[in-house]
């Protein structure tokens, strides 16, 4: 399973209001970015609202323009399955599990045993999300929050079988991004979702 030194890019499937933040995420945090959506219409929609996101942060001097142009040229948006090929692969696509499911397997056929499968899932349970992947062991829950170029907070979730090492390797990647991480249980909820309920 990858290191955290052997993460060098990071391929993002959803492009609606988490996905595109996540990649905005990963790529200020220096990594090679790909975000990926069926939909075109999507993905041009994303381009602009990381643009928008970018310009932002120039006006509140938070980054050059330079550094925009910098973080830009590191996203790669795409509509072609076959160009996702990373060292983690983050899903932030429809909450349901039966998708997530068909995604991480049709993942794992162009991509190496090694590759990290994170889901972004809020609710969904993580050993059952890895259950029927190839190597399930390397599937880890990843939950950002919305939105996640601001928010700090990133839940990392093991399943019944992940590695510590593997859960590691991902906390370590959320705080590169310069998230605050917290490892969590494959409980319902995780940690926050499951505190507000109360």
């Amino acid at each position: 399973m990858k290191t955290i030194t052997e993460i060098k890019s990071i391929a993002i499937i959803g492009s609606g209001t988490m996905g595109s933040s996540i990649a905005q995420v990963n790529a200020t945090a220096g990594y090679s970015t790909i975000l990926y959506d069926i939909s075109q219409t999507a993905l041009d929609k994303a381009k602009k609202e990381i643009e928008k996101n970018l310009q932002g942060a120039i006006e509140r001097k938070k980054i050059s323009e330079e550094e925009k142009k910098n973080i830009f040229s590191k996203i790669k948006f795409t509509d072609n399955f076959n160009e996702l090929k990373a060292d983690v692969i983050i899903e932030a696509i429809i909450e349901k599990l039966e998708p997530k499911r068909e995604l991480f397997k049709k993942l794992s056929e162009i991509n190496s045993a090694d590759t990290i499968f994170a889901t972004n899932t809020s609710s969904i349970p993580i050993t059952q999300i890895a259950a029927t992947t190839p190597n399930p062991e390397r599937v880890m829950g990843m939950h950002f929050f919305n939105p996640a170029h601001i928010m700090k907070l990133v839940e990392i979730i093991s399943g019944t079988i992940t590695p510590p090492e593997v859960a590691q390797t991902v906390k370590a990647l959320a705080e590169k991004m310069g998230k605050t991480a917290v490892l969590a249980n494959d409980s319902p909820g995780f940690i926050v979702n499951r505190v507000a309920r109360h």
